[in-house]
């Protein structure tokens, strides 16, 4: 396996793990530490930071060994990284030129919770939503006027430095489920959308599965929360790699430019320091987070859904079953539909999609309807709400949270 040998340098225990790679640390510091030299002893350099946490990224030749207290850290870990698996094609639909740019905001799920009764006391107007995902087609029309300037993180990543991924887990949660049920698929007949057929679709990357993750989220907000305003911060990249640094920098720029709510369709099975920190920084600002809870059908949590005052959201179908791959237990604080979920799609196109991630915008979006009415909070409302379905799963009763969201008596529970 080659040649092991641990560096010990300033209270700091390094164990090699391939002298040619460099390896992604965290560190948190003390205001007065110096972090240019700790990184120098180590080997290795600063390539990135969060300045108002003390917090750094290291590039150094070695993993950490020693993970205990030292003088000049507060904590140390391994920058994670996590890799969506290839999934299988969405459904794509092309609409006619005649219908408008949000016909999919009609659809069954959206019918089931009440969007459209709901819009009539809040659309969202003035509140920003942050969306923490892969690249946006800012050019959808469905898109057009409900985007403002966000970031792109990953242009900044630094080249050469490995992120440590221990996971087989997807970090954006979106399903492989693809069959239509019964009534969305009447629904689509109905309307002037048309299935592309392979060939007519063949210039879509099926191999880069966080290519359109972006924009099927920005589009489910933009259909339950119309006047509110996306952030769009990208933070994975097209195959859909990302890091926990990367992702607790774009929630700490979210909350620093006026995000009054963050959506967060994506999870690891890491519990870090570093990301558990940039949401309780959110938290502590009133900014609401809401996060997917997950596809591996267990109740174990992943992360950032496990924390504290998250508001995780399961995924269920038309029928409030939970579904099949939706994760569930404590960590769950309300379900939406997110079975066969119609959004947009890049290159004017929509796809038909399921996945806890796209359950997790409508909770987001939500929460936006309420805050523009004045609410200071979102919580107790939405839990409130939410439609009790634990009839509907026995399996599961008791871990489905508050129920299934229902936008309606989230806004006006009269």
């Amino acid at each position: 396996m080659g040649r092991r040998w641990v560096l010990i340098i300033a209270g700091l225990a390094f164990f090699n793990l391939n002298a040619f790679a460099q390896i992604g640390v965290v560190v948190e510091l003390p205001p007065t530490a110096n972090v240019d030299a700790i990184a120098q002893h180590a080997g290795g350099a600063v390539v990135a930071a969060i300045p108002e946490a003390n917090q750094f990224l290291l590039s150094v030749p070695a993993a950490p060994n020693n993970m205990s207290s030292v003088s000049d850290v507060r904590w140390m870990e391994l920058n994670r990284a996590a890799t969506v698996p290839s999934a299988p094609r969405p459904k794509y639909l092309r609409q006619s030129n005649r219908a408008p740019a949000d016909w999919y905001k009609g659809q069954p799920s959206f019918t089931l919770i009440n969007v459209q009764q709901a819009l009539t006391y809040s659309s969202g107007s003035g509140v920003i939503i942050a969306d923490i995902n892969g690249r946006v087609d800012e050019s959808h029309p469905a898109l057009i006027g409900h985007l403002m300037a966000g970031y792109d993180f990953v242009r900044e990543r630094p080249n050469g430095v490995t992120a440590l991924d221990d996971s087989s887990a997807s970090y954006l949660d979106d399903s492989s489920a693809s069959y239509l049920d019964a009534v969305t698929a009447a629904y689509i007949n109905d309307s002037s959308a048309s299935y592309l057929d392979d060939s007519s679709a063949s210039y879509l990357d099926g191999q880069n599965p966080a290519y359109s993750h972006g924009t099927l989220t920005a589009g489910i907000i933009a259909a339950v929360a119309p006047s509110a305003i996306i952030m769009p911060l990208r933070a994975f990249d097209d195959s859909g790699s990302s890091d926990t640094f990367t992702v607790a920098r774009a929630i700490r720029y979210a909350v620093n430019h006026g995000a009054q709510v963050i959506n967060m369709s994506f999870g690891t099975p890491n519990d870090t320091s570093v990301l558990q920190s940039a949401v309780a920084y959110a938290l502590s600002q009133n900014v609401i987070v809401t996060a997917s809870a997950g596809n591996d059908n267990t109740s174990i949590p992943q992360y950032p859904a496990g924390y504290s005052g998250v508001l995780t959201t399961a995924a269920t179908n038309l029928q409030d079953v939970k579904a099949s791959f939706s994760n569930y237990g404590t960590p769950v604080f309300v379900d939406a539909p997110g079975v066969n979920i119609i959004s947009a799609f890049p290159g004017n196109l929509y796809g038909v999609v399921s996945g806890t991630s796209f359950s997790a915008p409508i909770t987001a979006a939500a929460a936006a309807l309420l805050l523009a009415e004045g609410a200071n909070s979102a919580d107790a409302s939405i839990g409130a709400g939410a439609v009790n379905i634990d009839p509907k799963n026995p399996p599961y009763a008791g871990q489905l949270g508050h129920g299934r969201i229902n936008v309606l008596k989230t806004v006006n529970p009269n």
